[in-house]
């Protein structure tokens, strides 16, 4: 399994160099106050990742895996290894860039700002790639982008829905009631999420055939 993990991140790292003049953009923009740094661990990550899914499409590489010893489970499982390993990086990347922005500014660095942003940055990158990996698996790339796309908009309706029939003020007292292991709780609550999503995609590629 650490060889399909080492391929995930060689595919990364050729991909990535197409990716730099995007993410001198991102952080430009960011120095510039017009996004949120934190922004870009989601962009990256997912855009990443889903390069790795192309890969393996194109040159027919899961046909070939499903036939190595465990070869199913273990190319599941290397995928959402890969993608912790993936956000993390982007993560680290993220709060630097927020110190040094911070610093360049001569404000005072905020730091539970700072965590609490990225984690819930993470928290919902690792909701939207454990929504994701299932319908790929299950359908292929291609299919899911448009599932995706009609189903991100689905839930931006409904949240807009929710939102102006629901007063979501507690939430404010409650997230100030646990600011000090908010970061915590939604890292926890990520990976909850991404181990279901696992099983689920595990569950599927076992039954898919080639």
């Amino acid at each position: 399994m650490i060889g399909l993990i080492k391929k995930d991140i060689l595919v990364l790292k050729s991909n990535f160099k197409i990716l730099i003049p995007i993410f001198v953009i991102y952080i430009f923009m960011a120095f510039q106050g017009m996004l949120d740094i934190s922004t870009l661990l989601s962009f990256l990550s997912v855009m990443l990742m889903m390069s790795t899914f192309s890969y393996d499409n194109l040159n027919k590489w899961d046909a070939y895996a499903v036939t190595l010893p465990n070869g199913r489970k273990n190319l599941v499982k290397a995928k959402y290894l890969a993608t912790v390993i993936v956000i993390l990086l982007t993560s680290l990347v993220a709060t630097i860039v927020s110190f040094i922005i911070t610093i360049n500014k001569g404000e005072n660095i905020n730091y539970q700002y700072i965590f609490i942003t990225l984690g819930a940055t993470i928290f919902a990158t690792f909701l939207f790639q454990a929504l994701m990996y299932p319908i790929i698996f299950k359908f292929g790339l291609e299919k899911a982008r448009l599932i995706l796309f009609i189903l991100i908009f689905g839930l931006i309706f409904l949240g807009g829905f929710l939102i102006n029939k629901i007063d979501f003020s507690f939430l404010a007292a409650v997230i100030d009631y646990f600011s000090n292991f908010i970061v915590l709780i939604l890292l926890g609550l990520g990976l909850l999420v991404l181990i279901g999503s696992y099983i689920v995609s595990v569950n599927i590629y076992l039954k898919k055939e080639f």
